[in-house]
């Protein structure tokens, strides 16, 4: 019989490790739009305020070449609730009246370092709380929730930043990690590492040398990084382009993905899963060729709701992903997963802000999407090679992972 995303919540620790995830992610949406705000109203600079929003992003691959090898070489409890309340203490140093904007891009930075760390530990450790046949309907569900507390987290931003300021919403948002941190101390029992030895920055490189050797791995990280980074920039700069109307922007995006999701990683079939890769990466960029039009606020919402049901492809990717793993790597191969894709949101969205601060958002927006139509097509016959080697297994066809 196959599992639900209900059975899920059975599994002991499950719930406290979602619940976690969950505050960690309405932390990082709340800070990160009411920081973009802040930055917007002092600068009036569309590119500062793409970087920090998703600036922290630059610090993932610096993470991923110096500390994932500490993904499995940590006590993962102690590890993720301590990674936490570093998120919360960056967030209060944001709130302090008059930081200068280099000091508010150097805490982002550590933020991000954190951030690179913290993904390779979460899910690393989620391999070992639910079963192996579980896993990626655990991923599937856990995109699931991102998607609907990133579609919360932006309306209670948009709320905080207009009833109280930026700073009142980055109080509430400190708040929230540090309520990840409380739930994950009080709800996970202590384990040991799952690896050996101690990290270093040459443990983590080794292992993403090995990890980034194989041509179709490789193709793969690349797929699920670049295209999305792309769309990521043009996501960017919905502050400078309706500052008005930018929440309402970001929760459509929250809500094509959710549902995305939501169909990819528990209906659909696994015959239909290895064909709808490309096709959904298109529909994740086409749409925002809209905005060469400069559409309202409405419009330009049911685009941006439409191209982010792309984003499930990733879930479609990730799973061959996976499958493709040498063994004894999980948390370091998705961490570096995470970090990159995180990386090229960042790096993607500097361009994107200085290419909006010389033209438009708009112009901007459309040069982005184009790019992730042309890099889309491009890598998909170099996927041919993962799709050949990778089998689905019965546990496969129950869910997905992003």
């Amino acid at each position: 019989m196959p599992r639900t995303y209900r059975s899920l919540t059975r599994v002991p620790e499950f719930t406290p490790f979602f619940a976690a995830a969950a505050l960690r992610v309405g932390a990082s949406t709340v800070s990160g739009l009411a920081l973009a705000v802040l930055v917007y109203d002092r600068t009036r600079s569309p590119l500062l305020s793409a970087l920090s929003m998703f600036g922290p992003s630059f610090a993932q691959m610096l993470g991923a070449t110096l500390l994932l090898s500490a993904a499995d070489r940590l006590p993962p409890r102690a590890a993720l609730g301590g990674l936490s309340a570093v998120g919360a203490l960056g967030t209060l140093a944001l709130c302090l009246p008059g930081l200068p904007l280099w000091a508010v891009f150097a805490v982002l930075l550590g933020q991000g370092l954190a951030d690179s760390l913290a993904g390779g530990v979460r899910y690393g450790l989620l391999t070992e709380i639910l079963p192996p046949g579980d896993y990626l309907l655990g991923r599937s569900l856990l995109a699931v929730c991102a998607g609907v507390t990133q579609i919360a987290g932006y309306a209670l931003g948009g709320l905080l930043v207009a009833a109280l300021s930026p700073h009142g919403a980055l109080l509430t948002a400190a708040g929230l990690s540090l309520a990840a941190a409380v739930t994950v101390r009080c709800g996970l029992r202590r384990r040991a590492p799952r690896a050996g030895g101690r990290p270093s920055p040459a443990e983590t490189w080794r292992g993403n040398v090995t990890l980034f050797s194989d041509p179709a791995r490789r193709a793969l990280y690349l797929a699920l990084w670049v295209p999305n980074g792309l769309i990521v920039g043009c996501e960017s700069l919905f502050v400078p382009y309706d500052a008005a109307h930018a929440g309402l922007l970001f929760a459509a995006a929250a809500g094509g993905m959710l549902i995305g999701d939501a169909v990819a990683g528990r209906y659909l079939p696994a015959r239909l899963r290895d064909r709808l890769a490309a096709p959904l990466r298109l529909l994740l960029a086409v749409p925002y060729l809209v905005f060469a039009l400069e559409p309202g606020p409405v419009v330009a919402a049911v685009t941006v709701a439409v191209a982010s049901v792309g984003f499930s492809a990733g879930l479609l990717m990730q799973e061959r992903l996976v499958a493709l793993l040498p063994e004894g790597t999980q948390g370091q191969a998705l961490g570096l997963h995470s970090a990159g894709m995180l990386t090229l949101q960042g790096v993607c969205a500097a361009p994107a802000g200085a290419l909006a601060q010389y033209t438009s958002a708009a112009v901007a927006m459309t040069v982005l999407a184009a790019a992730s139509v042309v890099v889309t097509l491009v890598l998909e016959p170099r996927l041919r090679t993962s799709r050949l080697r990778v089998r689905p297994s019965p546990s496969s066809v129950r869910g997905t992972a992003q």
